[in-house]
């Protein structure tokens, strides 16, 4: 299917968006991969200032992902991956969007978005970390062009995840 993608904006996290994120994540659907349930607001306070960080010292980070009437819609961008586990000093894509925004094209448009600022800051490629279940991230991936290069087990969650690389 090939459609036209909807026009997005990417900004670094502000304050305010700590709060949006909470909202809008606040949804089963949003935290089935993400441990079931919806963080604390400090959790998104905290993500929103590392993100802030990221931008200021790697020119890259987990934008908030705004449609064309400035709603917050959740976030997409790319950092460091995080864990002890998985693909150590690799940077990872993600995007996380709010339940009433999936399936309008929104995520693919702002990762497409942030590929490209992604080779401006010459990041050499990416990995995706997604729950083996997760049919729409997988989905994504995919359109991205991404390919499966391994399968793990998520530590603590104790179910299959997929490694998705792309060279930039």
């Amino acid at each position: 299917m090939n459609r036209t993608l909807p026009v997005v904006r990417l900004r670094v996290p502000t304050d305010e968006d700590a709060v949006a994120w909470h909202r809008v994540f606040d949804h089963p659907d949003v935290m089935e991969f993400h441990g079931g349930r919806s963080a604390q607001p400090y959790v998104y306070e905290e993500l929103t200032a590392r993100q802030r960080r990221h931008d200021a010292e790697l020119g890259f980070c987990l934008w908030t992902v705004l449609d064309g009437e400035d709603r917050v819609l959740g976030f997409t961008g790319a950092q460091p991956w995080p864990w002890e586990w998985g693909p150590k000093g690799e940077i990872e894509i993600g995007w996380r969007l709010g339940r009433e925004y999936w399936g309008k094209g929104y995520v693919t448009a702002a990762a497409m978005m942030t590929l490209e600022r992604l080779r401006a800051a010459r990041v050499a490629g990416v990995v995706a970390m997604v729950d083996a279940r997760n049919a729409r991230s997988i989905a994504v991936t995919r359109r991205l062009g991404m390919r499966l290069a391994e399968t793990f087990t998520i530590p603590k969650a104790e179910r299959q995840g997929h490694c998705y690389r792309l060279k930039l």
